[in-house]
């Protein structure tokens, strides 16, 4: 598990306790935690806490048939170069990003007219560091915050979608999602995983800048109507970008933006993000969709509203 945060260690703990062989990379109070007490998770499943290895030591995976990939995608052109160089041969990297992933035209023929985005691959260092044949695709549902270092409260959600990039029915996703299962988790292998991601990114769109501008819960946003009517906007403007690729959304969009406001009582990731100090996750969401929408000549004009304001509070949190 390389970074082994809220969900990454939350991850990790299920599949050691359902046998695993699990090592945990991560950093600061978090990992000395987890190292020396365990991951002490708290769930309406019921509370457990698991031993695997943890370590703040990249070269870790250099053993892994398997690395989970919990880093946020702004972190990974970073850390990709010196991930590529230790990876062994054979591992499968599954990639649980939130937005559109970086190799999302692999094995596509890819009608946005060029191969990578600059927005969540600038210049292509995470495509020239990692060879196709290792990527995984993933799709989280999953809610969990570190309340405290080493210890996780999971709110809801276990399932980890998985995909190959080809769309293929591979071996390794079946073992991998075995593995999940025999730690409680769901990860069923899903043929079309795209449009699992395009399901879940037209909801991060429209609810995580938003949140984090107007500092709303999920449930508060649901709470006036020009709110529905510009969160619809939003979700019709991603779904004409997603037809221009090929995606049929597996449920209708106005299910998707009732689910989401019916969490209630719940921050997104991204308002947690701004309230922690941390960057604010936009350009494989946000920022994707507009540079999607350039290249198919598609007028997107609330995301790319919404897109600037939350980039400027982003910029302006990072001064002071």
């Amino acid at each position: 598990m390389l970074g082994a945060g809220a969900i990454g260690a939350y991850a990790g703990a299920a599949l050691a306790r359902g046998g695993t062989d699990v090592t945990l990379i991560a950093r600061g109070p978090h990992l000395a935690a987890m190292a020396s007490r365990g991951v002490r998770v708290l769930s309406p499943r019921g509370d457990f806490t698991a031993h695997p290895r943890a370590t703040d030591d990249l070269a870790a995976v250099a053993d892994a048939e398997v690395v989970l990939v919990g880093l946020k995608a702004y972190s990974l052109p970073e850390i990709a170069p010196r991930l590529g160089k230790l990876l062994a041969p054979g591992a499968a990297v599954i990639w649980a990003q939130n937005g559109i992933p970086w190799w999302y035209f692999q094995s596509l023929p890819d009608p946005a007219g060029g191969a990578g985005l600059e927005s969540v691959d600038p210049g292509g260092v995470i495509a020239g560091s990692i060879g196709p044949e290792h990527n995984v695709g993933c799709v989280t549902y999953c809610s969990t915050e570190i309340i405290e270092p080493g210890v996780i409260r999971h709110i809801e959600g276990t399932r980890f979608t998985l995909g190959e990039p080809d769309g293929s029915k591979s071996e390794r996703c079946g073992l991998i999602s075995a593995a999940f299962a025999g730690g409680g988790l769901k990860a069923p292998v899903d043929a079309r995983l795209r449009d699992q991601i395009w399901l879940k990114l037209v909801g991060n769109v429209a609810f995580n800048p938003i949140t984090a501008l107007t500092r709303a819960t999920l449930g508060e946003l649901g709470t006036l109507p020009e709110m529905h009517d510009l969160l619809r906007a939003i979700f019709a403007e991603c779904a004409t970008v997603a037809g221009r690729l090929g995606i049929s959304f597996p449920v209708s969009l106005d299910r998707r933006l009732e689910a989401g406001l019916a969490v209630g009582d719940h921050k997104t990731s991204m308002l947690q993000d701004l309230e922690a100090g941390k960057r604010l996750e936009l350009d494989c969401m946000t920022g994707a969709v507009v540079e999607l929408a350039d290249r198919l000549g598609i007028d997107v004009p609330h995301v790319r509203t919404v897109h600037a304001c939350a980039k400027l509070l982003d910029q302006l949190r990072s001064l002071h």
